[in-house]
């Protein structure tokens, strides 16, 4: 597509061109124009949404669902060129909203200017927003939901804010931190160099890592979309500190995609029903946006379904039931990250195309941890021997970050840049009391 300024520009130019033949035909019908026929519009719009072909009706959703973003006034301005004395006008639809006071286009707007009192044609449009329609599955357009017996087509049109933005200023900007995104971006200057593994562990983790790299390529040029589901689904499991945020978080630099660490406080619900839609507003924010989707603890919402012994139970379980359908059809890669891999549903764990375990370093890993961990302005005095350290304590690598913290801002405080044995010792006697262990 063209410049941004252009694409608005032609966007207001054949939308008011659209309704004005509509309108003239239902106001005018004496006045009628040629109608309008888009020039290579349509070929563009289908390559930049990813798609064949988009239909002129679809072109015509989409910029009335994009109309207001650019000029809020615009339908008034049209409407009232051809009842200059106000009036009401049911047949064209609309709504008022909360805070934005112009008048918004529903569903009844897209049949009036797009079908009439054509009732064939009308069936054919009421397809625009159908479950099966590339509008829905690539969550571009859809209406709003309406009060209990109302008609669905009076719901107000929504272009996904996502496209708004690509639209009108042609980049799209990651999501912040909210109650309707509660989900955070993991970024780390840390490479793989810096992230110590088992040979076991690693390998799994390349592995992962091809999968992101040409999983595209696999389901899509190789045809393998007919026959395997969309999406892949790992399991991280092992005590904490090992290395899985850490993991993710590279994965994520490595192949050029966002990672997002999902916010289960903000998930789970305790009101019936609230822990799905929480769920599907963040799948459908991330559909089609090929980021990794990292469930930390995730215990809290994959645990293990129970018997049904009462309501709460039946409708925890339907909550389990609906993250296992989401995660299936989700078209990105999806990480669970446990302690224990036995807490999770064995419904989810059969869908799993890979576990990944997570242990706790052995001596000769933790000594490369100990040796990678100290900056390049601290020096160990005579007396410590990191060999030692490492076979002596059992520790993760998230505590060794940790006892190295302690001891450099130690060495900082007394105005030294050394480390010796006995803050190290120091160190690692604070992380063993936080577990309640027994410094030998």
């Amino acid at each position: 597509m063209t410049s941004t300024q252009s694409n608005l520009s032609t966007v207001i130019q054949d939308l008011t061109t659209i309704l004005k033949e509509r309108l003239n035909t239902y106001f005018q019908p004496e006045n009628q124009h040629p109608p309008f026929q888009p020039n290579g519009q349509l070929k563009d719009w289908a390559a930049f949404l990813n798609i064949p072909q988009i239909s002129k009706e679809e072109y015509t959703a989409i910029l009335m669902g994009l109309a207001t973003h650019i000029q809020p006034h615009f339908f008034d301005t049209i409407i009232q060129e051809y009842m200059p004395n106000g009036g009401d006008f049911p047949q064209f639809g609309g709504v008022r909203g909360k805070n934005f006071r112009g008048f918004l286009p529903t569903g009844e707007t897209v049949l009036f200017v797009l079908a009439g009192e054509d009732l064939e044609k009308r069936t054919t449009i009421l397809e625009l927003f159908s479950p099966d329609h590339f509008f829905n599955k690539k969550h571009i357009l859809w209406l709003e939901d309406t009060p209990p017996g109302e008609p669905r087509m009076s719901g107000k049109i929504i272009l996904s804010p996502e496209y708004v933005e690509l639209l009108t200023t042609s980049k799209v900007s990651r999501p912040r931190f909210s109650l309707s995104f509660p989900a955070q971006l993991l970024e780390t200057k840390m490479e793989w160099d810096d992230l110590v593994l088992s040979k076991e562990t690693f390998q799994q983790i390349r592995e992962l890592e091809t999968w992101l790299k040409h999983g595209n390529t696999l389901m899509e040029e190789w045809g393998m979309a007919r026959k395997l589901k969309p999406g892949y689904r790992v399991l991280f499991h092992g005590p904490p500190g090992t290395g899985k945020t850490l993991t993710a978080s590279l994965l994520g630099k490595y192949t050029g995609r966002d990672v997002f660490r999902i916010d289960l406080s903000m998930i789970v619900s305790k009101f019936i029903g609230e822990t799905e839609k929480n769920l599907s507003n963040l799948f459908a924010k991330a559909e089609n946006k090929d980021w990794i989707l990292f469930f930390d603890e995730a215990d809290a919402l994959f645990g293990k379904r129970t018997s049904v012994k009462d309501a709460h139970d039946k409708y925890a379980n339907q909550e389990v039931s609906y993250l296992l359908q989401r995660v299936e059809t989700y078209n990105g890669l999806v990480i669970l990250a446990t302690n224990f891999k036995s807490n999770i549903d064995e419904a989810f764990t059969r869908r799993f195309q890979s576990f990944i375990a997570f242990q706790l370093p052995r001596p000769a890993e933790r000594l490369k941890i100990w040796e990678k961990a100290f900056p390049l302005q601290v020096k160990l005095a005579d007396d410590v021997q990191l060999s030692t350290v490492a076979q002596n304590y059992e520790v993760s690598g998230a505590q060794i970050m940790n006892v190295v913290q302690y001891c450099c801002l130690h060495a900082l405080e007394n105005e030294t840049n050394v480390v010796a044995m006995k803050d190290i010792q120091m160190g690692v006697r604070k992380e063993f009391n936080k577990e309640g262990r027994i410094m030998r």
